[in-house]
């Protein structure tokens, strides 16, 4: 059996404002991920940014994060958000996606989300491969109706959008839908963040830590940016 996967996420939808470790701009985003490669990541996973640094789909902001991290880290798996809020309109972000061109390796594609069939067979067709994003057990079942291969799955406990109050039920709730054989990671984020986490190391799962689930370490303890959270994660 190989090694269950450590993940980074480098930034998310967070800014400054939320840790000043924040990256945002490709050089940024090549330091942190090189950071968080030294410390044990073997993929990353982050959210390309414009000029005006908010979350963007268009080719010409991710191709250049996306090439400034490879040539900072050669080998480590690259993968970029697609999530519906980044282009809430359906039409309008399979537009920007079918600008891309091979360039990451991996997308994350959310199953809950409008048009996930649409945008991942798009990314498919140009080479990128695909982590299916299920925050909810409907969205488990509705990934498991598609035929279409993927990377691996994440299981994700989001506060205030997968069900319940507890982020290790509500991983748990979702896993129970899921056969065996793929790839996992399993993650939360904020407060369901550190709990998931441990419970999903003592199970053996795949593993994601980095600024975009959590700003703080296990006890609350202040964190200079993914570096030091993989470290923790690990």
């Amino acid at each position: 059996m190989s090694k269950p996967i450590l993940k980074a996420c480098l930034n998310g939808d967070r800014s400054r404002a939320d840790h000043p470790g924040v990256p945002v701009t490709p050089a940024e985003l090549a330091q942190s991920a090189y950071d968080a490669a030294a410390a044990g990541a073997v993929a990353v996973h982050f959210h390309p940014r414009g000029v005006d640094e908010r979350e963007s789909l268009r080719w010409s902001d991710v191709e250049p994060a996306v090439a400034a991290v490879r040539a900072q880290c050669p080998g480590l798996a690259i993968g970029v958000a697609t999530r519906e809020e980044i282009a809430p309109d359906l039409d309008r972000r399979i537009a920007l996606l079918s600008d891309w061109s091979a360039g990451p390796d991996f997308a994350s594609v959310n199953w809950h989300e409008e048009g996930a069939v649409q945008v991942a067979e798009l990314l498919i067709e140009r080479g990128i491969g695909i982590e299916a994003g299920l925050f909810t057990p409907d969205a488990a079942r509705k990934f498991l109706a598609w035929d279409g291969p993927v990377v691996r799955v994440l299981v994700e406990a989001l506060p205030g959008i997968s069900p319940g109050a507890d982020g290790v039920a509500a991983a748990a709730a979702t896993l129970e839908v899921l056969p065996s054989g793929f790839e996992l990671v399993v993650h939360g984020e904020n407060e369901w963040a550190w709990p998931v986490l441990e419970w999903a190391r003592a199970r053996g799962y795949g593993l994601r830590a980095g600024l975009e689930d959590m700003v703080t370490g296990p006890h609350g303890e202040t964190v200079t940016g993914n570096g030091q959270l993989i470290t923790l994660a690990s």
